[in-house]
This record gives C-alpha cells, structure tokens and sequence, in this order.
C-alpha cells in the first residue's frame, strides 16, 4: 500500500490480535491496537491503544472517529475479536448464543460498515476478518461457534464482491487449531451437569477441546504469529486471495470434510465424540 499505513484492530489483549499488532508496527504500520479494557494492550509498546468493545454501537463509533481524528484515514481494518461458546446445543443460554454473536458476526459487520466510507472516498483499504477453518465445518458441541464462523464466511464473500469496484479488497483468513489460551472461554462456557442427558457428551467435547490445544493434536497447529504473517501478507500483497488458511489442521480437516460428505463425516464424529441418547 503506497500510502501512509494505518490499522485498526480488534481483540488485541491476547492471542492472534496481539500477535498481529506487534508484527504490523514492526513493518512500520501505524497500528491502533484496541480492547474493551485498554490496560490490557500494556505490552504493545510500539502500538496506540484504544478502547473498544464490538458489542458497543457507540464505543465502536468512538474509536473509529479517534482513528480518524488522529491519522485522518484508515487504511486497513483487521476484524479479530472473537470467541468460542460450546456444549450441546440444548443446553446453551439463548443469550449466551446472542452475546457470540455480537461478537464474532455483528460488530464485525458494524465495524466494516463504519470504515467503509472513508475507504470508498479514497478508493482505496483493505479488509481483513479472522474467520476459521471451524466456518467450513463442524465438530459437534460447537454449533454456536461454527454458526458465527459460517456468517462470517457469509459476510465476507458478499462485501468482498460489493466493494471491490470502489477499490477496496476483502479477505477472509481461515485459521486452524491456534495455540492460544482460546479454549478457556469454550471450556467455562459448557454446562458440565453430571446427571443432565448430554453430561457426558458435553465432558467428551471438554475433554477433546483441552486435547486439542495441549495433547498430540497441537502439533498439526501453530502459534498466533502464524496467522499474523498471513494477516500482513494479506494486507500488502497487490492482488491477495479471497482467503487463506493457517496451519497444518486447516486445509486437512476442510479437505476431509469435503471428501467424507455429510454421512461419512457423522461416522468419523461418532468415532471421537459419544452419541447423546445412546449406549454406544
């Protein structure tokens, strides 16, 4: 981009947002690194720090106009604040359901809605939202994640299409299984009643998600970092791709989930996960 390079980027107190942030001021961006409590972005020294919470239409409002009141334009918007809710779906608080959302779908959307017109007027900006491998396909107990992941790859075909004469490029980064500390939130979520229909499905899925990030599995992942080099490649590249997986477990598991079809892939779930209502 030939341009003065700003950022905006959501959900930098930990994990791939942090990751990212560090490595874009280290290129030289200037990065506006944001959360919804700004003393946790204390370690992005190289970065300026805002307050914003994407399920707030008016600190969302707030932090973009700071951007850009202080640099003038925004050239790039990194969408990344997320989170995993999991657990049988009958056993999930509708609003928990409502607060992911919020969350991963619809401040993604507002924040998007909120920059566009500067970047309209320039022609010119990039977008770039975090998605996951988990928008192509779904493990059970995370029927409330997959759905917002699946919006999101919803959203971003859609707006990368309708934006793109105005000369604003819209990509979708799909990661894989990332070694962060995002299980905490999908294991504190569930509902893990010992005498309850699905207690011991929801413990199978506890079980499968602390392995996943701790056990064997996490070798077929990476750290945040990886996702941030493939978030800068998307955000300089003339002509990036519509999407771009991250670590090793991505294209796999999307791969097989293509080849398996629907029946396959329920066999291949009940082979890891036990069926709620049955013995076996």
């Amino acid at each position: 981009m030939p341009t003065a390079k700003t950022v905006l980027i959501t959900g930098c107190s930990s994990g791939i947002g942090e990751a990212t942030a560090a490595r874009l001021a280290r290129s030289g961006w200037t990065v506006y690194a944001t959360a919804r409590r700004p003393e946790t972005l204390a370690g992005l020294t190289e970065c300026r720090h805002l307050a914003l919470d994407v399920t707030d239409e008016p600190s969302m409002k707030t932090a973009v106009d700071a951007v850009l009141a202080d640099a003038g334009h925004i050239d790039a918007l990194v969408n990344n604040a997320g989170y995993s809710l999991s657990g049988a779906v009958e056993t999930l608080d509708v609003d928990d359901i409502r607060r992911e959302f919020e969350t991963n779908v619809f401040g993604l959307v507002r924040l998007s809605q909120l920059v566009l017109p500067g970047m309209r007027e320039r022609r010119q900006g990039r977008i770039v939202n975090i998605g996951s491998m988990g928008g192509k396909l779904t493990f059970p107990g995370g029927g409330a994640y997959h759905a917002s992941k699946y919006a999101v790859e919803a959203f971003s075909d859609a707006l990368r299409f309708e934006v793109s004469g105005f000369g604003i490029q819209v990509v979708l980064i799909e990661p894989g299984l990332i070694t962060t500390n995002f299980d905490d939130a999908a294991l504190a979520s569930m509902d893990l009643d010992t005498a309850g229909p699905y207690a011991s499905f929801n413990r199978a899925v506890a079980k499968a998600t602390t392995e996943a990030y701790a056990g064997p599995m996490a070798k077929f992942g990476g750290p945040p970092e990886s996702v941030a080099k493939v978030v800068e490649k998307a955000l300089t590249k003339s002509h990036p791709k519509a999407r771009y997986t991250v670590t090793p477990s991505a294209p796999a598991s999307i791969a097989t989930r293509k080849v398996l079809g629907d029946r396959g892939w329920d066999l291949a779930m009940r082979a890891q996960f036990p069926r709620p209502g049955t013995k076996g």
